[in-house]
């Protein structure tokens, strides 16, 4: 419906409605003239008269009472649409689509919704696993999770973590049978566990940094997973070298049951951001989540 015929059709229906162009002038908040030549602009764009009008009242002609029996209950739904919409900014509702790469769902994500989904229980969430660019847009979800020069230039971001120091670690077992590597050269030496990222379908480059300057090594060994939980796991077993952020195996290294190497060598790659197209109006259970995230513990 167009929506000069839906503005044109409430304001007739307002008339009919206090059958006084003063009161229905007042009750839409218009002048009593502006009010007058809306419905008449009606009438002449539908070729018939809608009203009858005395000095004293208004009220509707035959073609007039069809066209209320047609439209009232279609406007009457209208206001109960807006009504709805109106109270999800007081209880925000439906779901949320976000794409974020595993450890950001695991480490960034995930504890943040612990606290956030109790409080918000008509807010569901997808959340899925993903290492690419993805054009949020293009694919239907409400926000992504990347690191921040990962993120599209066209995009809102917020940053939600601290930047992202790797580490190669190893169990004492796996380091006790090789010399420990001191250059990132020396791991054409070792068994190295590699990520193959799902999206791309290429093996993770182990990056390290030095003076200023980048280093990329390839690795290679008898393991490669998909999954850095599984890139953990088989590492803690005493496999090989594995490259993961530090803050993934932080307390296994505190612990003893990981050790550092390279660490003089460590790449600290840029924290991660949430981002979302640039949106005037966007939706309350968003704005809800994007609030959790500024102020998570």
């Amino acid at each position: 419906m167009q929506s000069e015929n839906l503005r044109d059709l409430n304001a007739f229906v307002a008339v009919a409605d206090e059958g006084n162009f003063t009161r229905a002038a007042a009750r839409l908040g218009l002048s009593q003239s502006a009010l007058s030549q809306t419905v008449r602009n009606l009438e002449e764009r539908i070729g018939i008269r809608l009203l009858n009008r005395t000095t004293r009242n208004v009220a509707p002609t035959e073609a007039g009472e069809r066209l209320l029996a047609a439209v009232r209950p279609a406007l009457e739904q209208i206001d109960r649409g807006f009504v709805g919409l109106g109270s999800l900014l007081d209880h925000p509702s439906g779901t949320l689509r976000l794409s974020a790469d595993e450890y950001a769902v695991q480490n960034l994500l995930w504890p943040a919704l612990e606290r956030f989904l109790p409080a918000y229980p008509e807010i569901n969430v997808e959340l899925v696993t993903d290492y690419g660019r993805t054009d949020i847009v293009r694919d239907r979800f409400d926000a992504g999770v990347r690191r921040g020069k990962l993120v599209s230039k066209d995009m809102i971001a917020l940053r939600i973590s601290p930047d992202l120091p790797m580490a190669v670690v190893a169990a004492p077992a796996c380091l006790a049978a090789r010399k420990p590597p001191r250059r990132p050269q020396d791991l054409a030496d070792h068994d190295c566990i590699n990520l193959r990222l799902p999206t791309h379908g290429e093996v993770f480059a182990w990056t390290f940094s030095k003076g200023g300057k980048d280093l990329r090594v390839t690795t290679t060994g008898r393991l490669i997973f998909t999954s850095i939980m599984q890139v953990r796991a088989a590492c803690l077993a005493g496999f090989g070298l594995a490259y993961l952020p530090r803050g993934y195996v932080a307390d296994h290294i505190a612990q003893g049951a990981l050790i550092e190497v390279l660490a003089d060598w460590r790449k600290t790659f840029e924290g991660y951001h949430l981002y979302y197209p640039n949106r005037r109006q966007q939706s309350p259970a968003l704005t809800a989540l994007i609030g959790a995230l500024r102020h998570r513990e």
